[in-house]
């Protein structure tokens, strides 16, 4: 399966979501059957990566995908020397709510392509609607192995996972040059 050249959101006429198998159940049933509803709610807004060629269906394949909402954390869940500089109210951040490749091309490089695009996208919105940081809440070790090599830090545990997070300064000297 070869990828096309760019993100794009998500459309279900255009885009195969039946097809999308990364290994994970929970992340293979959200792109199959929340993530068109929760854009169509305003929740959050799913970027997909088609395939470069159309399937027997006329539709797409998706090679990879990212979800991204806004949120908040209180500011007591980040490091002291952080939370001191920060008000006492909850502080915005985006979620990076869900991130995956396709079973067919992992290893190929394609998680570290879909997490630049994730970050430059979000760089790009906070521009217009500011974000202390990105979390990433991990499904498994390994995804907080990958998140970690991309310099995102142990926040705290929630609803049973690892969250984790990515001041938007970071962002900014990686796409500010």
């Amino acid at each position: 399966m070869s990828w096309g050249k760019e993100f794009v959101e998500l459309s279900k006429s255009k885009h195969d979501r039946d097809s999308f198998d990364c290994g994970e159940q929970e992340l293979n049933i959200f792109i199959k059957t929340q993530a068109a509803k929760h854009m169509q709610a305003g929740i959050s807004r799913t970027m997909v990566l088609p395939g470069a060629q159309p399937l027997f269906n006329q539709k797409y394949a998706i090679c990879a995908f990212y979800s991204v909402a806004p949120g908040s954390i209180s500011r007591e869940t980040l490091p002291a020397q952080l939370a001191k500089k920060l008000p006492g109210y909850p502080v915005p951040v985006f979620i990076l709510a869900q991130l995956a490749v396709h079973q067919e091309l992992h290893g190929s490089g394609l998680g570290k392509v879909s997490l630049i695009r994730a970050l430059e996208y979000l760089w790009g919105v906070n521009h217009y609607m500011r974000a202390y940081a990105i979390i990433v809440d991990c499904l498994t070790d390994s995804a907080q192995e990958f998140y970690t090599k991309f310099g995102f830090e142990v926040l705290c545990e929630y609803r049973g996972r690892i969250r984790m997070f990515l001041p938007m300064k970071t962002v900014e000297q990686l796409f500010s040059r």
